[in-house]
């Protein structure tokens, strides 16, 4: 578990590093109004999109599967309870799936939103 942690952090602060690298950049080039700044801010929303939409898919899977898994077992060892505890998968997969459709919607706003007027 704690090397999990410590990846997610060294990611995360990767990541921090890298959007204070494409804002400077994107800064110094958009006082040039060229058509470089243009696709350097383009380019790295689509980078950013994809990365966040293979983050969102990665962890409800992860969380899917392991619901799933879970469910499964305690079925197993109470088929009793089956109904109940079906019920209350379907509605757990639900609300997983709505993070990945959240993140969606966010990524089609960053693809296809123009909030500097390019």
């Amino acid at each position: 578990m704690k090397k999990i942690t410590a990846i997610m952090l060294l990611v995360f602060g990767l990541m921090l590093v890298a959007s204070a690298a494409f804002a400077s950049e994107a800064a110094a080039t958009a006082a040039a109004g060229s058509d470089a700044a243009k696709m350097s801010f383009y380019a790295s929303v689509a980078l950013a999109s994809a990365i966040g939409i293979g983050i969102a898919a990665l962890g409800t899977g992860i969380g899917m599967g392991m619901g799933i898994g879970r469910a499964v077992e305690g079925i197993a060892r109470n088929p009793e309870a089956s109904g109940k505890i079906m019920t209350t998968m379907i509605v757990g997969l639900a609300l997983i799936e709505s993070l990945a459709i959240y993140t969606l919607v966010v990524v089609l706003i960053l693809l296809y939103a123009k909030p500097f007027g390019f």
